[in-house]
């Protein structure tokens, strides 16, 4: 299973749970999963990350290489994404407040079987338009998606890693 982090993954990690300076072992042990390709970042992600100003921001640029997943994705797949899953009619104003999930869901698409999406946004069936939520879109559209925690128990995270 490739594992494709949202931004708000890596960010909320460091804000809230494993900061870089105090938890450098989730660090390693990411970079170790993404060289190890069962994780990644889009380029779209990669690009929203790098424009922080924080440690989280030279983490991303320093280990672009391992953690960047290095494909296109076909604008007939985002497209998609948005008018399937968010609406058909959509405006400017409201792609614009989606942002980048519908590229991490059309990531997803190009191999539902063998890759998850992973969010620290919780299902919120009711919203609509451009307040959907990531985890409703996939659902809807039979894509994987977990949270977090979901993703770190899959994964087995431990911070003695290497023993």
């Amino acid at each position: 299973m490739l594992y494709l982090l949202d931004s708000n993954v890596l960010i909320d990690a460091n804000r809230d749970y494993y900061p870089l300076e105090r938890v450098p072992e989730f660090w390693d042990w990411l970079l170790h999963i993404a060289s190890s390709k069962r994780a990644k970042i889009p380029t779209e992600i990669y690009e929203e990350l790098k424009e922080g100003n924080d440690t989280l921001k030279d983490w991303v640029v320093d280990c672009q290489d391992d953690i960047v997943l290095v494909e296109t994705v076909s604008e007939e797949a985002v497209s998609y994404v948005l008018d399937e899953g968010y609406a058909h009619d959509l405006n400017d104003e409201e792609i614009e407040k989606i942002g980048m999930d519908p590229f991490l869901i059309a990531y997803a698409m190009e191999d539902i079987e063998n890759r998850c999406v992973v969010t620290t946004e919780a299902r919120k069936p009711k919203m609509k338009r451009a307040n959907r939520h990531m985890p409703d879109v996939c659902g809807d559209l039979n894509i994987k998606c977990c949270d977090t925690f979901g993703f770190l128990r899959e994964m087995d995270f431990r911070t003695n890693w290497r023993t």
